[in-house]
């Protein structure tokens, strides 16, 4: 038995086939890149806004502050691995940049049902939903928590958001 070289095994017209293709390809990306073109879908309306501080406390957990009103919405302990990543993601954008900790990102829920954190510091931006229903919802909560630690239910308006905003 000879041993079948690789131009006899996979036919010339085919491995040019594939190169245009991968040629072509390689133009298309890099002309929208140049462009300037926008190809993400425009964001929906928002229907929910509400802008957070995050703190660390001494103890570990995340502080999660409302910004309009300077009380504790919720204390995160634990690892909380998206919510504690996410953040960092856009804590080292304000820390390239020298900016401190001091203005508030602003958690967006939309008409569509998603969510959307933005860094006012810097307009660096999170699509949440892009992590999935799991992680998003763990966002989703910090929009829609109440002040009130004593066990309230939410407004109604917040109750029909999670229904309508935060998909399984």
């Amino acid at each position: 038995m000879s041993e079948a070289s690789v131009h006899d095994q996979v036919p010339q017209g085919a491995l040019v086939g594939i190169g245009i293709l991968l040629a072509v390809s390689l133009v298309a990306v890099t002309a929208v890149r140049v462009s300037g073109i926008d190809v993400r879908v425009p964001d929906a309306e928002a229907v929910m806004t509400r802008d957070l501080r995050f703190e660390d406390a001494a103890d570990g957990s995340v502080a999660v502050i409302d910004a309009r009103s300077g009380r504790t919405v919720e204390s995160i302990a634990g690892e909380q691995g998206f919510l504690r990543g996410s953040l960092r993601a856009l804590a080292r954008e304000r820390r390239a940049r020298g900016l401190g900790p001091e203005q508030p990102f602003q958690l967006i829920g939309r008409k569509d049902g998603r969510l959307t954190l933005v860094d006012t510091a810097t307009g660096g931006r999170i699509d949440l939903e892009s992590f999935g229903p799991t992680n998003a919802r763990v966002f989703a909560r910090l929009l829609l928590q109440t002040e009130v630690s004593d066990g309230a239910a939410p407004p109604q308006s917040a109750q029909l958001a999670t229904q309508q905003s935060v998909r399984p």
